[in-house]
């Protein structure tokens, strides 16, 4: 009693995060994915995209495209119509439309370990070992989000073949911009002419976002009231695991998640998800997804 009583008072006061609880309306659109798979990448283009008039930074990106964990209910309610919404929650039938972004697993987890070390959920001489192990447990301050797999999974196998679901990889938009920015305004209805995509472009470059971020992190909720010293916007790489994470680490990673990544086409480098003392791990953050 003493809980809903808490909740509604919140409610009335716009101090609660909407989140799992946001209302959704038939014309939304959301643009979901794990944290750090792209999102803010995606955020950007997209608002610069639908409203190529306006200078998009970091103090004025909740405007164009509201993050649902970050705002309240009512902040949400009174967003105008249609609206395009972040967020990274597993599968929720009430979304009518979404951009799903998904990002190899192994970026993810580095990127992830900077975003925690950002944030101060873990200290710098934190081992990466463990931060990937409790990535794969689901540990993480993400869990009620699901995994990496149970929240790539629960959207791809339901929603994977519905004409209101796009799935954008990121190394795909590293790797042809152009072409997927394009698939990106078709979905959203916008005439894709090339003078546009060439500007958004622009305007959504990973060092143009660093330069904002310098330039108004004392503005953006995201950023103003945590370390300056580590960046938001990461190296914006694929690949960097390769040089970066421990073999162990990536060995956990596929041994948990293997069959998802292959069907995904990102491709192992190792046989972990048949060893032994992997199996049980592995058989355990599958569970949900069978």
């Amino acid at each position: 009693m003493l809980f809903g009583m808490k909740s509604v008072v919140k409610d009335l006061l716009g101090t609660d995060i909407a989140d799992r609880n946001v209302a959704v309306y038939a014309d939304d659109t959301f643009i979901v994915s794990y944290p750090r798979s792209g999102n803010t990448w995606i955020r950007f283009l997209i608002a610069n995209l639908l409203h190529p008039e306006i200078e998009v930074g970091f103090a004025n990106i909740d405007t164009f495209v509201p993050d649902t964990a970050a705002l309240s209910s009512r902040a949400l309610k009174r967003t105008p119509r249609p609206r395009v919404l972040k967020s990274h929650q597993y599968f929720d039938h009430r979304y009518p439309k979404l951009i799903y972004i998904v990002r190899d697993p192994r970026d993810v987890a580095l990127s992830y370990y900077q975003f925690h070390r950002k944030y101060g959920f873990i200290q710098d001489s934190h081992p990466i070992e463990q931060f990937v192990a409790d990535f794969v447990g689901g540990r993480l301050i993400s869990a009620d989000w699901g995994t990496w797999a149970e929240n790539v999974a629960s959207w791809l196998y339901t929603r994977g073949h519905n004409s209101g679901f796009l799935l954008t990889r990121y190394e795909d938009l590293k790797q042809d911009i152009p072409r997927e920015l394009a698939r990106i305004a078709v979905f959203l209805g916008v005439e894709a002419k090339p003078e546009l995509l060439r500007s958004v472009i622009e305007r959504s470059s990973a060092q143009r976002m660093r330069e904002l971020e310098v330039k108004e992190q004392d503005q953006w909720l995201g950023t103003r009231k945590h370390r300056k010293d580590i960046p938001f916007v990461g190296e914006a790489s694929a690949g960097g695991w390769e040089q970066k994470l421990p073999p162990e680490s990536v060995a956990l990673i596929e041994g948990a998640w293997g069959e998802l990544m292959m069907a995904l086409g990102y491709k192992l480098s190792t046989t972990a998800w048949a060893i032994d003392d992997q199996r049980g791990l592995a058989a355990q953050s599958s569970q949900p997804l069978r």
